[in-house]
């Protein structure tokens, strides 16, 4: 049977599940692996499952946003999804950021989705082994990450980035950044903390991987070319990441 979303089936996965809020980004992860299988492209979610140096990997897109993360986060662990790893981009509240890594230990949940599963006492941590793995991933190809605390909310143009209505309105979006930053947050996502709720409820061993593209309202980003290039390297080390992980635990 067949997820109702995602479209995917227990025969069609692997155990290691990436996901990637971008539907294109997949596209180009699927260059690194050897014989990626479309599964299903339905609304925002681009599944592929492929192998990567002998180990079988699926991606899948989930969209902006922790409501559709977590039913891609559903529909993979119902089809026997044990490792999950988030792979995206983050917006930074440090400066000289830009292209660095973050792999974040815990997340403020400032999204509503992780409270319809438990209450907000119940902490966003991530795997430390998975995060000891990817950090020594990031190492090997010489960039710098940082292991700090994120924080996930809902609203884009609410809490990370103004819009004409969030003038209109005189809505204040540097009081978020400002008491985030008192707090000693890093960054700014819209998926982690739900994702890192979800994998400790389900058991599945679950990380964020995300490289700074942008920071606090835009006021610096990469782009061009300079974005490109940190996408293809943040897609290279999702999938090595993966491969370490696999070949410590065979050598335990």
């Amino acid at each position: 049977m067949k997820a109702l979303y995602t479209g995917v089936g227990k025969e069609d996965i692997g155990k290691y599940v990436i996901f990637s809020g971008d539907p294109w980004r997949v596209e180009r992860l699927c260059k690194y692996m050897d014989s990626p299988k479309k599964i299903a492209f339905l609304r925002e979610f681009n599944t592929y499952t492929g192998m990567y140096k002998g180990i079988k990997v699926t991606i899948t897109s989930t969209g902006i946003g922790a409501p559709s993360a977590a039913i891609a986060m559903e529909e993979m662990y119902e089809a026997g999804m044990e490792v999950a790893v988030r792979m995206g981009t983050v917006m930074s509240l440090k400066e000289d950021t830009l292209g660095d890594f973050m792999i974040p230990v815990a997340a403020m949940r400032r999204e509503g989705t992780s409270q319809s599963y438990v209450d907000l006492s119940y902490p966003a941590v991530a795997d430390i082994e998975l995060i000891n793995i990817m950090n020594d991933t990031v190492k090997s190809v010489d960039k710098k990450y940082h292991n700090g605390i994120n924080c996930t909310m809902d609203g884009f143009y609410t809490n990370m980035h103004e819009s004409r209505f969030s003038k209109e309105s005189n809505r204040d979006i540097d009081k978020t950044f400002n008491e985030l930053r008192k707090l000693g947050v890093d960054g700014i996502d819209m998926e982690s903390a739900c994702l890192m709720t979800l994998g400790r409820l389900m058991n599945v061993k679950t990380c964020t991987l995300t490289i700074v593209t942008v920071l606090e309202n835009l006021k610096d980003k990469l782009e061009g070319e300079d974005r490109k290039e940190a996408e293809e390297l943040l897609c290279k080390v999702a999938l090595e990441g993966i491969y370490n992980y696999v070949n410590k635990k065979e050598l335990e």
